[in-house]
């Protein structure tokens, strides 16, 4: 198993790079998909993800049960790509659905040690401007950095990408790794 975070800003190349990483494997690959289309420009966006995909990844949509999709979907022979993280937080930020975010975080956060095969994370580093005016912004740039770093204690590979190029800020040796 191994698991990947990869953080960056926005139009920063991050899904490029988890598609990269995710070819790389060459086993069969299933997006998460966590975005919602609200507006005819989030669905502009989605399409674009989705177009950019290679036509035998498989996609899941799931804006909030994310922990319960990734249990479902992994297996050793398997690598699964959750973009974005950062839009899952979001989901769960609303009115509706605050309250049981940090449920949700902590069953995700239990599950990621324990998965089996392939997994890329990618996740929103907005932690990196202007502390935004109103509440609501300030509450979800605080839980994404907290998420983002949770997250990154658990994974094996955390990747920085800006201006479409990796970072390693994580790198776990694996046994592969090493010549005789």
């Amino acid at each position: 198993m191994s698991l990947t975070l990869i953080v960056g800003g926005a139009r920063s190349g991050k899904s490029g790079y988890a598609q990269r990483l995710a070819q790389e494997t060459r086993l069969p690959v299933t997006v998460i998909a966590t975005a919602q289309a609200r507006d005819g420009e989030m669905l502009e966006r989605i399409a674009r993800h989705r177009a950019e995909r290679p036509a035998d990844w498989q996609t899941v949509e799931e804006p909030l049960q994310l922990a319960e999709a990734l249990a479902r979907e992994a297996g050793p022979r398997k690598c699964l790509v959750v973009d974005c993280l950062t839009l899952w937080l979001n989901n769960w930020l609303d009115e509706l659905h605050a309250r049981h975010y940090p449920d949700a975080r902590q069953r995700l956060l239990d599950l990621l040690p324990k998965l089996p095969g392939e997994i890329v994370l990618v996740a929103n580093e907005v932690g990196l401007g202007v502390v935004p005016l109103g509440e609501l912004s300030r509450r979800f740039v605080d839980e994404a950095g907290w998420l983002n770093q949770a997250i990154g204690q658990v994974a094996d590979d955390v990747v920085f990408v800006a201006a479409g190029l990796p970072l390693k800020l994580k790198a776990t040796p694996r046994h592969d790794d090493y010549s005789d």
